[in-house]
């Protein structure tokens, strides 16, 4: 039998593990937090489907694509790190050609943000560094098919549920490329979290061709939830949008994404 001394002791020996675990373990609503910074020390693999309509001469066609965003952090030292973000896009046009379709690997880019690992004193989070667009569009009309390469950063601050922020970026042709490039990127974003880890995306994914003067913004209205299937973390992404403005022969009217995000925390 054991003494009252000696069961205060197991009890002390058994339970303390298992306080340490819980505290040090991410909530769901930790994470999706942590999902709403992109330049967050998690490892996230986003997968995207995107439906747009209205494109073509006619107003006719439709492009499908499916996105992979991999995020990758690299830890550089005690006061940096490195964080991987890299878009590869495969897209479907129906229609837009009148008569024709066409499928396969759209333009990758990816970008790399040196980020100081803790917030500014006024809790502001940023991150720069270069982008870099890589030519592996397998037809025309998919991507610009060129190398091309500038610059990109981000700023943000989360304040309770709220995560509010502006991502950019700046991409000129290289390499002897055949046609000119000059396009910036910019994505200011609101972001809603709840405790039971829901959050609402408000943004809008903006670029201006500075060599055509065209612009094209959408206006992007996303629900997420974060869930735990297993021993896996994944967040669940339905959203709508519209297309305020748009390029020639671009899409036009609503559009919708469907999406999951495979979440790898340390």
């Amino acid at each position: 039998m054991l003494n009252a001394k000696q069961a205060v002791l197991w009890a002390t020996v058994l339970i303390l593990p298992l306080s340490v675990t819980v505290s040090h373990a991410e909530t769901e609503e930790e994470l999706a937090k942590k999902l709403a910074n992109p330049v967050a020390a998690l490892i996230s693999v986003p997968f995207e489907y995107k439906y747009d309509q209205n494109l073509g001469p006619n107003d006719e066609g439709t492009q499908r694509t499916l996105v992979v965003k991999p995020v990758i952090p690299f830890s550089l030292n005690d006061d940096w790190n490195l964080i991987t973000r890299t878009i590869i896009p495969y897209v479907w046009l129906d229609g837009v050609t009148p008569g024709s379709s066409s499928n396969g690997f759209g333009d990758i880019q990816a970008s790399f943000f040196f980020s100081p690992k803790k917030p500014t004193s006024r809790g502001v989070t940023w991150g720069v560094g270069p982008i870099l667009q890589i030519p592996t569009s397998s037809s025309n009309g998919l991507g610009r098919n060129e190398w091309g390469a500038g610059i990109t950063g981000l700023a943000l601050t989360q304040n309770g549920p709220w995560t509010i922020g502006l991502l950019g970026s700046h991409t000129w042709d290289i390499a002897g490329a055949d046609t000119d490039q000059s396009d910036t990127f910019v994505q200011p974003f609101l972001n809603y979290t709840t405790p039971d880890a829901w959050t609402f995306v408000l943004n809008t994914e903006s670029t201006y061709d500075w060599i055509a003067d065209d612009w094209s913004v959408p206006i992007n209205a996303n629900v997420r939830k974060l869930v735990t299937l297993g021993d896996q973390r994944v967040s669940f992404t339905v959203g709508v949008r519209n297309w305020i403005k748009s390029s020639d022969n671009g899409p036009d009217g609503w559009g919708a994404t469907l999406g999951a995000t495979m979440l790898f925390p340390k």
